[in-house]
């Protein structure tokens, strides 16, 4: 069942509470999956209700990779479940202009090729903006698109996503209460946003059609989705500011039937999840001050008050909500040392256990041990935790690298013409026969010459970038102490479309982990748990290898396997939710910054960069592990260069911290 792990409004103390800083009623999720299956549930509802009716539904549609999940469920109920959408009509936010509805990155090829391909909607109710109208007809044509939803007898249910600017549609900051359907110039972050999808910020146009914010608010119930990291912040501002035009989303809260539905991470930063101890009793939200929680809240009142833990007094905790702490957990002095233990016990210089080790009963722990990391694309595992990597080589076990997607897309043109120029210099140079290369060499530039906007390469063209890629993964990795024959290169099908939009994880791509996993029999695997990357990679690769584990589960390895979640070039896990922390020397992150420069078509400037940051990788990963090294010496534990962060991930799919577990072996 979709039961929502934090529900929406109760009449106790603590909820009350919450309602007055949430001014949109809030369900959170323990998935996107788990949210999107309810979502369309509720829809399917509606639609059969009113067929029952002998009435049509009306639908507002959003795009992008939020509501993908909704529409791959609605896809499986009118497979498995009869849901016909014959008496379904569909009005679309927004669409680019100028964009034309065959173009790759339209929003008309989107909603094709994610849902009304695959349902019985019949064309003649499908309605989305046209990219293609001549720019003196766009005001007729917008009171026409405001008309149809009229006549159609309003929006029944209107779905919604948020961008990082607030935005609803493609309603930027300044948009006013009473905009309707219009021509809207696009806002530089939501353009940064767009640039993978276009293969490029320059190529994103500058422009979009879409639903104004009162063309929104008429729908007669709007539920907006929210899933990742990277959305809690305009999340909050959305749900527990004021309503302002700066924040689109924030109109939401003057509509009478509005839901905002997210998972966990986006819903990070609401007050509820982040500090719910200055909304009342935590146990209103089914939360108990066990070792996590007061973690928790003490590495947050010691940043509050920039304070070491073990300073904390009983009047701090006292003077900022916390005196149930006090009062479940003893006094300031037993929950410091508890907390600050818990911190210590993370630090290893260790990650694979100590030789001659055993574990609370005795019991020799393996060493050296067989470990598999797996990188999403061809530079994720030494961006992201290079140093303990080089640390796990150094100590001798045996460390297989795999890389899951070929990464092919994020290589600029000019890198493979430059490649493919060496190769048929190379062979003239040596007086071999050049005529394949040089005919390679032909294709390739009369290929870049004549490329549009966003055209997907050419066969020939991805292979040379893939293989750019793995040349360069292969030298980090190398770099590293990998052995040869342990880096793989898993190139998993989802990702080879020769487009930033990929395909759903398929059976194919788990059984290729499976199978390396099965030959392996690892007793550490590592894997990224950065759900907010902004091509959405990291999340299906991830998806990729618990599927594996869970096919695997009854294996005598996998029930011994623990199993590490890293994050990269986007953020850090929180200072509450680190389970092994490894400090690197100086020296040490100089060996990680020199594996990552080994990524020479990722160095200088990446095709996709992700949020609007102007850092180059090696400098996230640095600052992000210095940062978590001065947060641990701000917290009174010791000082050092740059630490690099993991979570445990547990057989029921949890990876929050257990009440008195131990940390990793090793330390």
């Amino acid at each position: 069942m979709n039961v929502p792990i934090i529900a929406g409004k109760t009449g106790s103390a603590a909820r009350s509470a919450a309602t007055a800083l949430e001014r949109v009623p809030v369900t959170v999720y323990a998935s996107s999956q788990a949210a999107s299956q309810a979502v369309a549930r509720e829809i399917a509802d509606l639609i059969r209700s009113r067929a029952k009716q002998g009435k049509h539904t009306v639908l507002g549609l959003a795009t992008g990779s939020t509501p993908t999940s909704v529409y791959d469920e609605l896809i499986r109920l009118h497979r498995e479940e009869g849901l016909s959408f014959k008496a379904v009509m569909t009005f679309n936010l927004d669409e680019y202009y100028p964009m034309g509805p065959e173009d790759l990155q339209s929003y008309s090829r989107f909603m094709r090729e994610h849902l009304f391909d695959h349902i019985d909607i019949e064309d003649k109710n499908v309605h989305i903006p046209d990219g293609t109208v001549a720019r003196e007809k766009v005001a007729e044509y917008c009171q026409q698109y405001e008309q149809w939803i009229k006549d159609a007898g309003r929006v029944d249910f209107q779905i919604l996503g948020i961008g990082r600017t607030g935005h609803i549609g493609f309603n930027e900051p300044g948009s006013p209460r009473d905009s309707r359907t219009r021509l809207i110039t696009l806002d530089v972050v939501t353009r940064m946003d767009a640039a993978s999808d276009f293969f490029g910020e320059w190529n994103v146009p500058k422009k979009a059609l879409t639903m104004g914010v009162e063309s929104i608010l008429s729908a007669k119930r709007v539920v907006l989705l929210a899933w990742g990291e990277h959305k809690s912040a305009v999340l909050r501002r959305a749900i527990e500011g004021d309503v302002s035009p700066s924040v689109a989303a924030s109109y939401l809260q003057q509509h009478p039937n509005a839901l905002i539905v997210t998972d966990q991470a986006a819903a990070a930063d609401l007050t509820r999840c982040k500090t719910p101890w200055l909304l009342g009793n935590i146990e209103e939200f089914g939360l108990t001050w066990d070792t996590r929680m007061t973690r928790k809240a003490s590495t947050w009142l010691a940043q509050s008050l920039k304070k070491p833990v073990l300073k904390l007094t009983e009047e701090d905790y006292n003077e900022h909500g916390l005196q149930d702490l006090l009062s479940a957990r003893g006094g300031a002095y037993d929950i410091n040392i508890e907390v600050f233990r818990s911190l210590q016990n993370t630090i290893t210089g260790w990650p694979g256990g100590k030789p001659g080790q055993t574990d609370e009963h005795g019991k020799p722990i393996v060493f050296p041990k067989k470990v598999v990391l797996f990188s999403p694309h061809p530079d994720d595992d030494v961006i992201s935790m290079g140093g303990t990597l080089i640390r796990l080589c150094e100590h001798g076990h045996d460390v297989h690298v795999a890389y899951q997607t070929s990464g092919n897309i994020a290589v600029w043109d000019a890198a493979a013409v430059r490649h493919t120029d060496f190769v048929a210099e190379f062979m003239r140079m040596f007086k071999m026969p050049a005529e394949m290369a040089e005919r390679l060499e032909q294709h390739v530039e009369n290929f870049v010459r004549a490329k549009r906007p966003g055209e997907v390469d050419s066969p020939e063209l991805q292979q040379i970038k893939s293989a750019i890629r793995r040349t360069e993964a292969r030298a980090a990795a190398r770099y590293s102490g990998v052995k040869e024959q342990n880096i793989h290169f898993l190139e998993m099908p989802f990702y080879e479309t020769g487009r930033v939009r990929k395909k759903p994880i398929g059976e194919q791509d788990i059984q290729i982990i499976v199978k390396l996993l099965e030959e392996v029999e690892p007793h550490q695997i590592y894997a990224a748990g950065d759900l907010s990357d902004p091509h959405g990679t990291h999340r299906v690769c991830l998806a990729g290898v618990f599927a594996a584990l869970d096919r695997l589960r009854d294996r005598e390895w996998v029930k011994q396997c623990d199993v590490w979640l890293y994050r990269g070039a986007w953020q850090e896990w929180g200072i509450d939710e680190i389970e092994m922390a490894v400090p690197l020397s100086p020296d040490e992150l100089s060996r990680k910054r020199m594996a990552i420069f080994k990524h020479e078509s990722q160095k200088d400037r990446a095709l996709f960069p992700g949020p609007n940051d102007p850092r180059e990788f090696w400098q996230r990963a640095e600052d992000r592990n210095r940062g978590t090294a001065v947060l641990y010496d701000k917290l009174g534990l010791a000082e050092y260069e740059a630490i690099e962060g993991f979570l445990r991930w547990r057989r029921d799919g949890k990876v929050r911290p257990a009440p008195g577990e131990r940390g990793p072996a090793g330390r």
